[in-house]
């Protein structure tokens, strides 16, 4: 939302002739202007997919056509006095508090430096979840799965997909390749083009069992087919490792930053003496069944995202 506050930021006093020629008015309407450092400040301050898509001169031509349409929308609310109905101004102040307040807690997010022997030690406490595996498999679907049907496919009973899968095991065992394969009979038509291969393969990414697989069975076996939801699995292992610290610590750091700011908020919380209503709220939850409480501004904080995922992922988390 482009909202008033970064409208203002663009206003200034009046610019003597030298500096106007070097500093341009770019923009005007509904009576205020923009120089072009003015409007570039405003764009700075805009959400970053709203940059995204200002990155040329067109792009910035339709965010001016959107602020402009704005500002004549937004003074002829006030001309005919929307602002000054208590529902609307109840909503502009609640915007403006949620605004602040996710402001405040975007600082406090800057302003946490978690140290390296913290983020190190948070490192090596979660080791494991920075495992990977290089990994390819052969999917052989059967009836009922997520998983489409391939042109002219025959639609498999789950006893007729166990038995494909366990015969094509046996051909690799005796020697067979199994990319080649993977390329004609694999029903994964994301990975089966190039061989079954999956990339690299993290903690987390995948359905619980198929990850079980491929962070327990031996080196370069084929695996016994392992069922899921989307048919039965012939899983490769080619190689395992950690995901060196350097190349998770900014993750790290920006879930730190977001543990810290939200201790930060809950302090602020808990010193404001919130007292509500029994009688019209309902009692309180007690804080074991209550769940995470929702703070105003505050974003979930996501798991590390250790490595970048595959184009060709393992079977996805439904």
């Amino acid at each position: 939302m482009l909202g008033a506050t970064l409208w203002a930021q663009g206003q200034g006093s009046a610019t003597p002739p030298a500096a106007a020629a070097a500093d341009p008015v770019v923009f005007s309407a509904a009576g205020e202007t923009m120089t072009r450092t003015q409007f570039e400040r405003l764009l700075s301050n805009l959400p970053a997919n709203v940059r995204s898509q200002a990155n040329t001169p067109e792009g910035k031509r339709q965010l001016a056509d959107r602020l402009a349409e704005m500002k004549i929308l937004s003074q002829e609310a006030r001309r005919l006095g929307l602002a000054a109905k208590p529902e609307l101004a109840a909503q502009l102040k609640l915007q403006e508090e949620n605004f602040l307040a996710s402001a405040l807690y975007q600082q406090l997010m800057t302003a946490a430096k978690p140290s390296e022997a913290d983020l190190k030690a948070t490192y090596e406490a979660r080791k494991s979840e920075f495992e990977q595996a290089k990994a390819r498999h052969i999917l052989i679907r059967f009836a009922g799965s997520r998983v489409p049907l391939r042109k002219d496919q025959k639609d498999l009973t789950e006893a007729e997909a166990l038995a494909k899968a366990t015969e094509l095991r046996a051909r690799i065992v005796k020697g067979e390749d199994f990319a080649a394969i993977a390329k004609t009979e694999s029903d994964d038509t994301g990975s089966g083009p190039t061989g079954g291969d999956l990339g690299a393969v993290t903690r987390g990414r995948t359905i619980p069992e198929f990850e079980n697989a491929v962070f327990t069975q031996p080196l370069n076996q084929v695996s016994e087919p392992l069922k899921t939801q989307f048919g039965y699995h012939l899983i490769q292992v080619q190689e395992r490792s950690t995901i060196e610290f350097d190349k998770v610590k900014a993750d790290l750091e920006k879930e730190k930053a977001s543990e810290i700011a939200t201790e930060q908020v809950k302090a602020l919380h808990d010193k404001a003496k919130i007292v509500l209503s029994d009688s019209y709220f309902g009692p309180a939850t007690p804080p074991e069944s209550a769940g995470a409480k929702a703070v105003p501004g505050t974003p979930a904080v996501k798991p590390v995202a250790a490595a970048p995922k595959p184009a060709v992922a393992a079977p996805a988390k439904k």
